[in-house]
């Protein structure tokens, strides 16, 4: 972790595609507010195919790190000289750190999803069976960490069955993970904890969800916010689910934890997730 001349203006982005619609320069400008920290933070639109100049580039110009979105994370990963636990793990980075003239790379979005579960909505997530829907970036950036927090077996399903059984293969318990195809959903039985972790909803394609994965106690989460969210929220709500949230919370408890990589200090998420809240509270309650 570097520490930094406090009057120094440090440069910060996110990379993505599309990336305009971005949050996160508005989360981290609250921030350094609040911690009284000089910052540059831009939202940066790169593709597959032209993010290894782009972030090249953003590293001359003196950038000092970066959060990367999708489609970008699984990308980033290869990218960085070094990788933490949780990028290691998932095979994928949401979070670039400067490092010795290279990048090293974290991943933030697991930690900030449990802890926006466990001390925002006071979920115990231990021993609850998990369904999570997706393999790419996103769902493995979050599988670790659920583990970590102690739930019971995950089952991971993706449209692409070779994805799914890779990021199995990626987390290395075959004990408690299984990978499934979606066709397998009707069969599975009853979850205690759905994560959707796709971008279908982006392109208004959520895949089609048996009502009966839905258990008496369930939390249904997507790790999207916003108008992306609401396909996967009106159906939990439909199907019964004691709990039905957006990933807006785990958006800022991730963006704090990127926080803390770069400055050494962990800023306060309840006043920047609460302006946020209400900014999206039509959509995200919408039916």
């Amino acid at each position: 972790m570097t520490q930094h001349d406090p009057a120094a203006t440090l440069r910060f982005a996110v990379f993505g595609h599309p990336v305009a619609h971005s949050l996160s320069p508005q989360i981290h400008a609250a921030f350094a507010r609040e911690l009284s920290i000089a910052l540059e933070y831009t939202a940066i639109d790169a593709t597959a195919e032209t993010f290894p100049d782009a972030l090249a580039r953003f590293a001359a110009a003196g950038g000092a790190g970066a959060n990367v979105t999708l489609p970008l994370k699984q990308q980033a990963a290869a990218l960085c000289g070094s990788l933490g636990d949780g990028a290691r793990r998932s095979g994928a980075v949401n979070t670039l750190v400067r490092s010795n003239g290279g990048w090293h790379g974290e991943n933030t979005d697991g930690r900030g999803l449990v802890r926006d579960l466990t001390e925002r909505h006071g979920l115990d997530l231990r021993q609850r069976r998990t369904l999570l829907i997706g393999a790419g970036g996103a769902a493995r950036g979050v599988a670790p960490a659920l583990l970590e927090a102690g739930i019971g077996d995950l089952f991971v399903v993706n449209r692409t069955p070779e994805r799914a059984d890779a990021l199995a293969d990626t987390l290395g318990e075959p004990a408690r993970v299984h990978p499934r195809y979606l066709a397998d959903l009707a069969s599975l039985g009853e979850f205690d904890l759905i994560v959707h972790a796709t971008s279908a909803t982006r392109d208004a394609a959520l895949p089609a969800l048996p009502m009966s994965l839905v258990g008496t106690r369930a939390a249904a989460v997507d790790v999207n916010y916003g108008e992306v969210a609401i396909p996967f929220l009106a159906w939990a709500r439909a199907a019964g689910a004691r709990d039905a949230i957006d990933g807006l919370g785990m958006l800022v408890e991730q963006a704090a934890e990127s926080f803390r990589l770069w400055h050494g200090r962990r800023p306060a998420t309840d006043e920047v997730y609460a302006g946020l809240r209400e900014r999206y509270a039509a959509l995200v309650t919408a039916d």
